[in-house]
């Protein structure tokens, strides 16, 4: 009998931690605060990007990326990075997808140096928002 409340208060406690990630790696991209500061609830999105590993000599923690999304407006797809030239927005299936601005082809304006700045910012967006 004794071995039964055992099993049970086992099977009790993992069911309590069945949604308990333990060991994580966060990254965060935050619109106001630089840290997520305690007590603070934050609205966004919460991706798993890979799962832990462990093996006899290597351990590494899941990685999650949390993007805030802003309170103030409920855009369906909200901009994740706003540059000169593109804007990244996010969208509900968790992609990113590039928009490009009006291009201003006023004095000087050349097509190299326009595609050059283009490349610059899609680099800057993506290793902000993807880290790699």
């Amino acid at each position: 009998m004794e071995a039964k409340n055992i099993f049970s208060r086992a099977a009790d406690r993992e069911s309590w931690n069945r949604n308990t990630e333990l060991g994580v790696d966060l990254k965060t991209f935050l619109c106001r605060d630089e840290r997520m500061q305690t007590g603070k609830g934050y609205s966004g999105r919460l991706r798993r990007d890979s799962d832990a590993v462990v093996d006899d000599f290597f351990c590494r923690d899941a990685h999650f990326t949390f993007v805030e999304m802003a309170a103030a407006k409920s855009k369906r797809n909200p901009h994740v990075f706003e540059g000169e030239y593109i804007t990244v927005t996010l969208r509900d299936d968790g992609s990113y997808h590039p928009n490009f601005k009006e291009m201003k082809m006023g004095k000087g304006f050349t097509i190299d140096r326009y595609a050059l700045e283009v490349y610059r910012e899609l680099r800057l967006a993506f290793t902000r928002l993807i880290g790699r």
